[in-house]
């Protein structure tokens, strides 16, 4: 549909797109145009299948090539979502793990919501052909979930990032408001819960707590999922640190216990 005016004056920014382990290049072009339309200009690509840059995903751009210019790669999810606060799967399928699932009209008022409180925030999306696998969902806050067609409820990838961009740009911005609690503490970043949940696992293996160890993979996720729901500030990630390494030191030298 035609409509571009050069002349408009362009509405940039809203939250991060990361397309994990993407396949085709058309796709990744498809998708930046889809983002532009809707003012999404923040592109994170995590270990696309063909390598990046790709000549051939400027075709499909269709004038987003700014969009593609300033993609930023990474090599993991983890990477790729470290410095965010708020992080959204889109998946079509239902998982064994315990997630909110928000359509993508609630999705887009808690994107705006966190926006308005200074944080930053991402949409996940999976690749063509598998999407997102477990322990990808396993770091999002909540999954979005478009309702379509049960019998044929899988999405093209562009399609997927067009509904999602379509319902940020319609949503209202709500008054800025301050997280409660905790002197205002702003949320902890990916990468904050990460550190911690690494120092857990150490001590949790210490311990002998992954039995079977079979389990253990989806042990863990349980333990991030617990965590990952509560939306932890800065100040409990902290609190948290402080509380293991008092058990730690209780138990024996920190990494021994």
């Amino acid at each position: 549909m035609a409509g571009t005016d050069a002349s408009a004056r362009a509405t940039l920014g809203g939250p991060a797109v990361i397309l994990a382990a993407p396949q085709l290049a058309d796709n990744i072009g498809a998708t930046a145009r889809a983002m532009l339309n809707f003012g999404l200009t923040e592109l994170r690509l995590v270990a696309p299948r063909d390598g990046w840059p790709n000549p051939a995903a400027a075709a499909m751009a269709s004038g987003a090539g700014r969009v593609l210019e300033d993609a930023k790669l990474f090599p993991t999810v983890a990477a790729a979502t470290a410095d965010l606060h708020l992080l959204l799967a889109t998946t079509a399928r239902r998982r064994d793990m315990a997630k909110p699932i928000w359509s993508p009209a609630k999705a887009a008022a808690e994107l705006r919501a966190a926006a308005a409180r200074g944080e930053r925030s991402g949409l996940l999306f999976g690749a063509e052909r598998a999407g997102l696998d477990n322990d990808d969902v396993a770091r999002a806050h909540a999954v979005v979930e478009v309702p379509a067609n049960p019998a044929f409820a899988s999405l093209n990838l562009a399609q997927a990032v067009l509904l999602l961009g379509y319902e940020w740009f319609r949503a209202a911005a709500p008054e800025p408001g301050a997280r409660a609690g905790l002197d205002a503490s702003p949320p902890a970043t990916a990468a904050e819960l990460d550190n911690f949940l690494g120092r857990l696992e150490l001590a949790l293996d210490a311990a002998g707590y992954f039995r079977p160890p079979e389990k253990k993979p989806s042990m863990r996720r349980a333990i991030r999922n617990a965590f990952v729901r509560g939306r932890l500030s800065e100040q409990e990630v902290r609190t948290l640190h402080g509380i293991l390494s008092a058990l730690l030191r209780r138990d024996g030298p920190e990494g021994t216990a």
